[in-house]
């Protein structure tokens, strides 16, 4: 795990302290559809508010292109913010300059400030280090706790570390903490249940696990396309054109004796929207029909696996989750994942869509830890440096 200061380790009373929060939040006609990275932010803000650190929250919001666009202006965050936190949350229409300025300067200790957002000005995705020292004298701290963008190296979350006595936030630590113990010394049996479209997305976690885990359990698109390497039929699903990367993954599976476990059955239908149509099949009786998930006896097989570990990771659904009809192997899945982790295993769910199907199917409460980080957590199982934890280090 990455050496850095904690949040406990600052003094922040009466002190400025710049807090990098990911407070991108989906947004329509101004109204916060999902208040998930809000409510993870919380605990740094609380902790910072009621040791009477005077806090400044940087964010972005959207992609406006390095120029302001009321239509990812984060002043509905700032009103969401004070009412989940019971704290009024001061909005500045600026990070830097003469607005952020005054508001800064107007902040009482325990006070707390949202700027609006950071990517209004180009220089932050650039990592400049001029827009980084505008930002750095609002400040007398700078404390990091949006993991989420730790894989960018932009100004607000490289430049602005280096340039002000740092710490990494509740949030970051708590991320650290639970993606390291999956690639440092995890505890035995170490079980990976991956899913998604596509075998070159995740290829760099597969390679990186292959030394660590004891078991794949493999679904989606994924599957289709190592089946497909294997010399089976697939039909008509999902899969990748070049097959070369998943013959690749196959091979060194063998060689290091690595299981890669693969359905036996599936759920298909002649099309994504057939669902009243859909039926279950032996792989070996595809045909020309699409897999959309894993079957009953692959469920329960992956459940049987998932039971024996002491270490789980689950890095992607199994089938079409979002349709009911082709949800039941992930749900299948993440409930054996939420047994054995009551049962005292380790389990962290991580990437995008492994957290969205998490919270959808329900088993997102009885695993160890969600992870925030979506592409950040996909580098840091890669094995990748994140310029954000790297900016950190002590």
């Amino acid at each position: 795990m990455s050496s850095f200061r904690r949040l406990e380790e600052l003094d922040v009373r009466g002190k400025a302290v710049l807090v990098r929060e990911d407070l991108n939040v989906p947004l329509s006609d101004g109204k916060i559809l999902d208040f998930g990275r809000i409510d993870a932010a919380l605990p740094t803000l609380r902790w910072l508010h009621e040791k009477g650190a005077r806090t400044i929250i940087l964010s972005h919001l959207g992609r406006p292109e390095g120029k302001p666009d009321s239509r990812f202006s984060l002043r509905p965050v700032a009103q969401a913010l004070s009412d989940r936190l019971g704290v009024r949350v001061a909005f500045a229409d600026d990070s830097v300059g003469a607005v952020a300025d005054r508001a800064a300067a107007e902040l009482r200790d325990g006070g707390v400030l949202l700027l609006e957002n950071l990517r209004f000005h180009a220089e932050e995705e650039r990592d400049d280090e001029e827009f980084a020292r505008r930002l750095a004298r609002l400040g007398d701290y700078y404390v990091d706790d949006a993991f989420a963008t730790a894989h960018r190296a932009h100004a607000s979350t490289d430049a602005l570390a280096r340039l002000l006595p740092n710490a990494a936030g509740l949030l970051m630590e708590a991320e650290l903490s639970a993606l390291s113990r999956l690639v440092e010394h995890p505890a035995k049996p170490f079980v990976c249940a991956i899913g998604g479209a596509k075998i070159k997305d995740k290829i760099g976690i597969l390679q990186h696990l292959m030394a660590l885990v004891d078991a794949f359990c493999v679904g989606g698109g994924m599957a289709n396309t190592l089946l497909a390497a294997s010399g089976v039929n697939v039909g008509r699903s999902l899969r990748d054109d070049d097959l070369e990367p998943a013959r690749r993954i196959l091979a060194e599976s063998k060689e290091r004796g690595v299981a890669l476990q693969l359905p036996r059955d599936a759920v298909v239908a002649p099309a994504l929207d057939a669902e009243s149509k859909a039926h279950v099949v032996a792989i070996a009786d595809v045909d020309d029909e699409m897999i959309l998930d894993i079957g009953p006896a692959t469920a329960q097989a992956y459940a049987a696996t998932i039971a024996r570990a002491e270490t789980i990771v689950f890095n992607g659904p199994m089938g079409v989750y979002e349709k009911p009809g082709y949800r039941r192997g992930t749900e299948i899945v993440g409930e054996a994942i939420a047994k054995a982790t009551a049962a005292g295993a380790t389990s962290v769910v991580g990437g995008g869509d492994a957290a969205a199907a998490a919270h959808l199917l329900g088993f997102a409460a009885g695993v160890t830890h969600v992870s925030t980080g979506g592409g950040a957590t996909l580098e840091f199982l890669e094995g990748k440096t994140l310029p954000g934890v790297a900016a950190l280090e002590r």
